[in-house]
């Protein structure tokens, strides 16, 4: 977005620079024409001049001999006074208004040029300004392209962290199935000899029982008594 706007500001000042370069011509163009004027204008005054010394030529050829010497050359210093009063007066006027225009687009020429100048400064800086963006902006994408490397290979590390950790969980989970079927493995052989230790149990109940009942009965043989003893088996659970 800066790139553009500084390409906006370049075109903008571009377009000032030309309508600029069209003014100066435009104002030289006026220049040439005033000078051309002035240059008619001298021709008119020379052209004027001469008609008047033809006038004041014959004016002297016809009163030559209608008045004396000394009389024609006061005539003809006043006419000479005259005409030099009105060509002075004519000069001053022209050279007058020829300065006035000449100070005036010369004040324009400074001016353009000063805003040429001013452009063109304007035009280097957004161009420095620009190159400087620019170098930024490939710095900003060289990291941008360092840093998705580095996420591209951190992903496929966790990646292969992650499938090593999976790897280990079904390992785990493998191992935990096999010990839980042991265990319930265990706990059927268990209560199995529970049963059996029950089985027993009553079984050698039943038998001590019958062992003390014929304990206490008294045997006799010939007139002899005979002691029978018995002997108590205990089971240990």
């Amino acid at each position: 977005m800066m790139r553009q706007s500084v390409e906006a500001d370049i075109a903008n000042l571009r377009r000032l620079l030309d309508q600029t370069t069209l003014t100066k011509a435009d104002l030289e163009m006026q220049i040439e024409g005033l000078q051309d004027e002035l240059a008619y204008l001298k021709k008119n005054h020379a052209e004027e001049l001469a008609a008047l010394r033809s006038q004041l030529t014959g004016t002297v050829n016809v009163e030559v001999d209608a008045a004396p010497q000394q009389d024609l050359n006061k005539v003809l210093e006043e006419i000479r006074s005259q005409y030099e009063a009105i060509t002075d007066r004519h000069r001053r006027d022209q050279e007058a208004w020829f300065n006035e225009k000449s100070t005036s687009l010369s004040k324009e020429v400074a001016i353009n040029t000063e805003t040429i100048q001013t452009t063109k400064t304007e035009i280097s800086d957004l161009r420095r300004t620009m190159q400087g963006l620019e170098i930024e902006l490939q710095s900003q994408l060289s990291m941008k392209a360092a840093l998705e490397n580095t996420l591209a290979d951190t992903d496929a590390r966790y990646s292969h962290m992650l499938g090593g950790f999976q790897n280990t969980i079904n390992m785990l989970e493998a191992e935990l199935s096999n010990v839980r079927a042991s265990i319930e493995q265990q706990g059927q052989d268990y209560r199995m000899l529970l049963d059996i230790k029950t089985r027993l149990e009553q079984e050698i109940a039943t038998y001590r029982s019958l062992l003390e009942t014929e304990e206490s009965r008294p045997i006799a043989t010939g007139g002899t008594k005979t002691t029978v003893t018995t002997t108590t088996v205990r089971s240990s659970s």
